[in-house]
């Protein structure tokens, strides 16, 4: 897919899901932080809630403001909920095949009935993102997915506030942990796709590409959830144990090279060409310079 072109997502809730057993109510179900993380990732022109909304009518109002087109899938049978899951699964299907433009499906559920739903949409091009609440999704939907986004709960809000607390000041690398906190630290998996990268690299490594290899191969990936307030900040944290070296060329965007690369010597008008790059496959968030 060409880097240059911006995203078309169409966005898919399966409502009850969200908020059954999950910690978030009907009243305060709050999807506008997880559309802002969405808009980062291209234009979402399609958006729809599937549920039987006479039981939850106090979010209503909420998602008509953000939105949201509201499928009403009445019970006709005791298995009414299962009524508004084949109801998103085939919508979702025929947008994939009426629709080609769109490109990006999210499925905000946390239901592993709809793993067949994100391998037919891979099969057929798509990317598929996950949305759902982290204590209530199986792991089996979280491995169909390219990628996946938890929503925040008031328990994961709150643990996110102690690690923001506990964090060192300027949360750059791996500081001494405060009242008891553990620091950040490095997690296996940024380790082992660097390493891979680097050692197959013919040029210096743009970072989105090494933050894209990781969500490939781990889709929840979440920096934040090992003590790390960007990505840029873990890249730098992996400087400081010497598994990386980072470079800024032409003065802009940082890239990432192998710890013993040999920096060559500048020309005083800072003149010539840079180094051919590894860019990312797919449009990623820019990583800036972690000191600005």
């Amino acid at each position: 897919m060409d880097t240059n072109t911006e995203r078309r997502i169409a966005l898919f809730i399966d409502f009850e899901n969200l908020v059954t057993n999950t910690g978030i109510s009907p009243g305060s179900f709050d999807l506008r932080p997880s559309l802002d993380r969405l808009l980062e990732r291209g234009k979402i022109i399609y958006r729809r809630a599937y549920c039987d909304w006479s039981r939850f009518r106090d979010a209503k109002a909420g998602l008509h403001e953000l939105g949201v087109e509201l499928i009403d899938v009445p019970p006709s049978t005791s298995a009414g909920k299962n009524g508004a899951d084949m109801r998103l699964v085939i919508d979702a299907l025929e947008l994939s095949y009426a629709r080609q433009h769109i490109d990006t499906f999210v499925i905000a559920s946390g239901d592993s009935d709809f793993c067949p739903l994100a391998h037919k949409l891979r099969e057929n091009d798509k990317r598929v993102i996950g949305l759902a609440v982290k204590e209530a999704t199986s792991p089996f939907f979280v491995r169909a997915c390219d990628e996946f986004l938890y929503l925040e709960t008031p328990s994961r809000a709150k643990a996110r506030a102690a690690r923001e607390h506990e964090r060192p000041a300027h949360g750059g690398g791996r500081g001494k942990p405060q009242k008891g906190g553990k620091a950040p630290e490095v997690p296996e998996i940024a380790r082992e796709v660097v390493a891979s990268l680097l050692a197959r690299a013919t040029g210096p490594l743009n970072p989105s590409l090494i933050k894209e290899t990781i969500v490939r191969k781990e889709p929840d990936f979440d920096e934040r959830d090992h003590g790390f307030s960007t990505f840029s900040r873990l890249l730098e944290a992996m400087e400081k144990e010497g598994l990386l070296k980072r470079q800024q060329l032409k003065g802009r965007q940082w890239y990432v090279l192998s710890a013993d690369h040999v920096d060559q010597p500048e020309h005083g008008d800072g003149g010539g060409e840079a180094p051919e790059v590894a860019e990312a496959e797919l449009e990623e968030e820019i990583i800036p310079d972690p000191e600005e």
